[in-house]
């Protein structure tokens, strides 16, 4: 009848401890919860409802009743240790457990505030504060493995030496992750908002994301590639941040001049081509030169292959070099280049190789689509053809 007795008081105090845990709990999560909720919307600063966003007090919640159990059993519970002692041991591994969740809220709480940071949003601070969340976490696991077995952490932080091995192979790739991140951050290699190519991966563009194991690309089709951050550094890829930042986008693309379309320039060519403004200056002059050299070499005009002369493929690059330099598209301060390339089988291509002033893709397309129609429409004008391949109407002609 004692021991009924025993039992039934026992229950009766365990009862009412979880009875106080429960109305702390009530308290913090109903009351102060929602008072710091209140002044957080209603002050002027942010980081307050940042915390709030991350749920860290929400998670520091937890540990009212656990610290109510903790700290007053020994009261509430005296005539047995047994009892105390388990609910004393599962509170404060409870507590243990809070505690890394709190953490954890809180080193998301710096990342948010980091991205917020002009400085710092740049910077893979993501992938640093996942390997301090890793460490927490087995910190905390050991914590509460230590307690319910009654064991020093310290003992079993020994013990984890033999295990060394196995964690390098489960975290091998986190801990490749934070080498190549820390890599990435020294060297300023990549930052969020870069545009970036990795062959590799088929990725092509922006970087939205950098975290300690992956790279997050959204690719110019809205399609999200995630790629293992150590790749960048072991496959390499191409940042284009670079052009980016230096005014200008390259535009490096050419035209094929069919061969036997190309001959010396004569009389009622030169004629037609003088009335073309952006011409008349640089024909007068080279008809100059050339009219005295010749002469200076007595050379027999009997013969165009006699001496120096025009060609039509020669004033159609003169031509590009003068219309292009007076295309307000085009940024004069990088390189600038009309070029004639070795010919092949498909012609003579004359290659342009200049710069956009414009990036942005769509009007970056549409200035090389402008130039290119116009090269291709004043072809005729100086006698020149554009080669292409015979098709089924070239050969019915």
């Amino acid at each position: 009848m004692e021991d009924y007795q025993h039992l039934i008081d026992i229950t009766l105090h365990i009862g009412a401890l979880l009875l106080t845990a429960w109305v702390a709990n009530f308290v913090a999560k109903k009351i102060m919860l929602r008072m710091i909720r209140k002044i957080a919307n209603r002050s002027k600063s942010t980081w307050d409802n940042d915390l709030v966003e991350k749920k860290v007090f929400d998670r520091l919640s937890h540990v009212a009743p656990a610290l109510i159990i903790y700290a007053l059993a020994p009261s509430f519970i005296k005539e047995n240790d047994a009892v105390v002692a388990v609910l004393t041991k599962f509170s404060y591994a409870y507590i243990a457990l809070v505690g890394a969740a709190v953490v954890d809220a809180l080193l998301s709480f710096v990342v948010l505030r980091a991205k917020k940071t002009p400085a710092l949003a740049d910077k893979p601070v993501n992938s640093w504060v996942q390997v301090v969340k890793i460490m927490v976490w087995l910190f905390a696991v050991i914590v509460i493995i230590a307690t319910l077995l009654d064991k020093s952490p310290w003992a079993l932080l020994g013990g984890l030496g033999a295990l060394t091995a196995v964690l390098m192979l489960v975290f091998k790739d986190s801990i490749m992750g934070l080498v190549a991140s820390i890599q990435i951050s020294a060297l300023n290699l990549v930052r969020v908002g870069d545009w970036v190519e990795i062959p590799k991966y088929g990725t092509d563009g922006d970087v939205i994301e950098i975290s300690l194991n992956t790279i997050r690309v959204q690719n110019w089709d809205k399609t999200i590639s995630s790629v293992p951050t150590y790749a960048l550094i072991s496959d390499g890829f191409k940042n284009w941040r670079g052009m980016s930042e230096s005014g200008g986008r390259r535009i490096k693309r050419s035209v094929r001049i069919d061969l036997n379309s190309i001959c010396f320039l004569d009389d009622s060519a030169f004629d037609k081509l003088t009335k073309v403004q952006a011409l008349a200056p640089y024909l007068k002059q080279r008809k100059q030169e050339i009219t005295e050299w010749n002469a200076n070499q007595d050379i027999d005009n009997a013969s165009h292959v006699n001496g120096r002369r025009l060609t039509n493929v020669g004033t159609f690059r003169a031509y590009l070099e003068s219309w292009l330099a007076a295309n307000p598209s085009i940024n004069k301060d990088m390189t600038f280049l009309v070029r004639q390339l070795s010919s092949d089988e498909f012609g003579l291509p004359i290659e342009i190789y200049i710069f956009s002033s414009e990036q942005r893709w769509a009007q970056y397309e549409g200035i090389m689509a402008d130039i290119f129609d116009h090269v291709f429409a004043v072809l005729p004008e100086f006698n020149l053809r554009a080669y292409q391949r015979p098709s089924g109407a070239d050969f019915s002609a």
